[in-house]
């Protein structure tokens, strides 16, 4: 599975209805719930805002809504799309403002499965792999070794203070945190204790 990385926006016409697809990271279904809430209030205004969320590791929670377009037209189409994608931890909205011209059923399922492909081939994601957080704090004479050492992980969202000594925080994925825990004992000579 892949996790979205950051909001996504596409924006689609047909037949003079304007429809608005747009991708929101979520953790589960309350921020998915959270999420949808203030996308409504943005779009106060809008005919319809149909949603669909995928969350869970193995996109084990789902669920949709029509928002008053006929009954599978809407919600169903959307979320289908979205399952196809592969990515979990994800809300995806589509706003309508219509047109004046009536769809019909068909036309609604084009519409909104065509603006859920739209959003989602812009949106950027990645492999989901479970991280894990480390920090420790070091002398500056052993920094740069075990900077040095940072190079051969994968880690992201790293931070780093300085002041009396250097304050490290970071994650990195699990599978490698053995491995790296061990590495800064060695070059430290069991000095600088991560957690």
């Amino acid at each position: 599975m892949n996790i979205l990385l950051d909001k996504a926006r596409a924006e689609l016409v047909i037949k003079k209805s304007r429809f608005i697809a747009e991708v929101f990271p979520v953790e589960n279904q309350a921020g998915a719930r959270e999420t949808l809430h203030q996308v409504k209030q943005q779009y106060f205004d809008a005919t319809h805002v149909v949603h669909a969320f995928v969350v869970g590791l193995n996109a084990e929670t789902c669920g949709m809504s029509d928002d008053g377009e006929p009954g599978g037209t809407a919600g169903r189409p959307v979320l289908d799309v979205l399952k196809g994608s592969g990515i979990t931890n994800i809300l995806l909205t589509v706003t309508r403002y219509f047109g004046g011209t009536l769809l019909g059923t068909g036309g609604l399922v084009h519409a909104y499965s065509e603006s859920a492909k739209a959003v989602l081939s812009v949106c950027r994601s990645e492999l989901y792999v479970e991280k894990s957080s480390f920090s420790f704090s070091c002398g500056y004479d052993i920094y740069q070794a075990l900077k040095r050492m940072f190079e051969s992980y994968s880690i992201s969202n790293l931070s780093e203070t300085f002041a009396s000594d250097v304050s490290v925080c970071g994650q990195i994925f699990s599978s490698e945190k053995d491995a790296f825990l061990e590495q800064i004992k060695n070059i430290s000579k069991g000095t600088v204790k991560c957690i």
